[in-house]
């Protein structure tokens, strides 16, 4: 058996805004922006550079129970995972982005990692693994 977890929904309160974000302060790819007349939305999915592999789906909120979601995806801890290959490259180029980290960078025992919090405050690491994990 062969599977992976294509994309993971993340809750937008604008699409535009979060591709704002993702793509222009992240430095993420817009892989689809494509209208659904039929259900009055838009299909958008962005992914980091030089990734093949999951990507997001921004969903924006379409009800009140869904707008009560956006930035807390994860009911305050850290909801998703960025790993990078060269860990002070890309810090430095978040800094500069105007990227907002909660916790500074720490060397620990899996690696060199930080918190960021992305334009709605869910919760990143950017973390470079030094012991093999994926």
């Amino acid at each position: 058996m062969n599977q992976s977890i294509a994309h993971i929904a993340i809750v937008v309160r604008d699409y535009d805004e979060a591709i704002a974000f993702y793509v222009g302060k992240l430095g993420f790819e817009l892989v689809e922006d494509t209208y659904q007349p039929e259900q009055d939305k838009r299909w958008v999915v962005v992914r980091p550079r030089g990734s093949g592999s999951t990507s997001l789906l921004l969903a924006r909120a379409s009800s009140s129970h869904q707008e009560a979601f956006i930035g807390n995806q994860a009911g305050g801890r850290v909801f998703l995972f960025l790993r990078t290959d060269d860990f002070r490259r890309d810090h430095a180029a978040m800094i500069e982005a105007g990227i907002t980290f909660i916790r500074e960078p720490k060397q620990a025992s899996y690696g060199m990692v930080a918190v960021f919090e992305d334009v709605y405050g869910n919760l990143w690491d950017l973390v470079q693994f030094t012991d093999g994990r994926s």
